[in-house]
């Protein structure tokens, strides 16, 4: 029998989990992760990672697998959805869900290969951005890279550190990558379903709204007081997870608790727009919009 491959995409808060645990529940499917932030172990409350009654009511992969110290990658994320489907049998019908656009679309479109980026590369980059500044890195990457350089502005340190990474770790420009060709995990024809959450505007932010003061009661100042005794680099992945530097300011007393949670919803909200702007310009037509009322119907964590 043909296994079922049903894909939901949304922007953060919109009720993808609830959906994806109620078509799981139909077709006795296995929910997989795909959301960038869902994967780090300790990051449960702050990320809205699924509790311990709906990962017990299906099958869930790939959530909390992740140490926190780990700078993990769309790459990597292929690399351990490839593993599991080795492991499920081969009609197990699949459900993933998740809010990270280039993890979606990783599925039919493939990712280009990378290279392995040293730890040391990386953050000797990362001070080299804090001491000179982006548009120093920029110029540099125009000496080495003029072609990749003339893509981007002097301010967009992220993509401009990125570039220089590859440069150092493989001596080849990111473009020389990027141009070759991407393997997809499924074909497009695999897919039986495809999802798009798309809630109304102001019941996704009043959602963003209660979820967050949800987390709060949940113990997300301890997950964050936890998280920062790792002692983890700035630059890692988990530590940019919206609630962890807005909530680290209240415990090293820098910022009360209010201010806090509403800079944290502020942030929420934008990256809410930020996803939905990415899925309408990005996703075709053949992904089923879905109203608001799966937003409503699902209960704050």
């Amino acid at each position: 029998m043909k296994r079922t491959i049903t894909l939901i995409a949304g922007p953060t808060a919109s009720g993808k989990s609830t959906l994806a645990l109620d078509l799981a529940a139909r077709c006795g499917g296995h929910i997989v992760n795909a959301d960038s932030m869902q994967v780090y172990e300790g990051l449960r409350v702050l990320t809205a990672r699924p509790d311990a009654a709906e990962m017990a009511a299906a099958p869930h992969h790939l959530y909390g697998h992740v140490a926190p110290a780990i700078a993990y990658s769309a790459g990597a994320w292929v690399r351990d959805v490839r593993a599991l489907l080795e492991r499920l049998p081969a009609d197990a019908p699949l459900i993933f869900v998740g809010g990270t656009g280039l993890y979606v679309r990783a599925l039919t479109e493939g990712l280009s290969p990378m290279p392995d980026v040293p730890d040391a590369i990386r953050s000797a980059l990362r001070a080299r951005l804090a001491a000179e500044g982006a548009p120093a890195l920029h110029a540099e990457l125009a000496a080495r890279d003029p072609a990749g350089a003339s893509m981007l502005e002097p301010g967009d340190s992220q993509r401009i550190v990125r570039a220089l990474e590859v440069l150092e770790a493989s001596g080849r420009p990111l473009a020389d990558w990027q141009a070759q060709a991407a393997e997809p995990v499924f074909g497009a024809d695999a897919i039986t379903e495809r999802w798009l959450v798309v809630p109304d505007r102001a019941a996704l932010y009043h959602r963003i709204e209660a979820r967050f003061d949800a987390m709060i009661d949940a113990g997300a100042l301890d997950e964050v007081r936890a998280l920062r005794a790792l002692n983890l680099p700035s630059d890692r992945p988990a530590m940019k997870a919206i609630g962890v530097r807005e909530l680290g300011a209240v415990l090293d007393g820098t910022m009360d608790e209010d201010k806090a949670i509403a800079r944290a919803k502020t942030a929420t909200r934008q990256y809410a727009k930020r996803q939905m702007t990415w899925f309408r310009n990005q996703l075709g037509a053949d992904w089923r919009m879905v109203d608001t009322g799966v937003a409503a119907s699902v209960a704050a964590p």
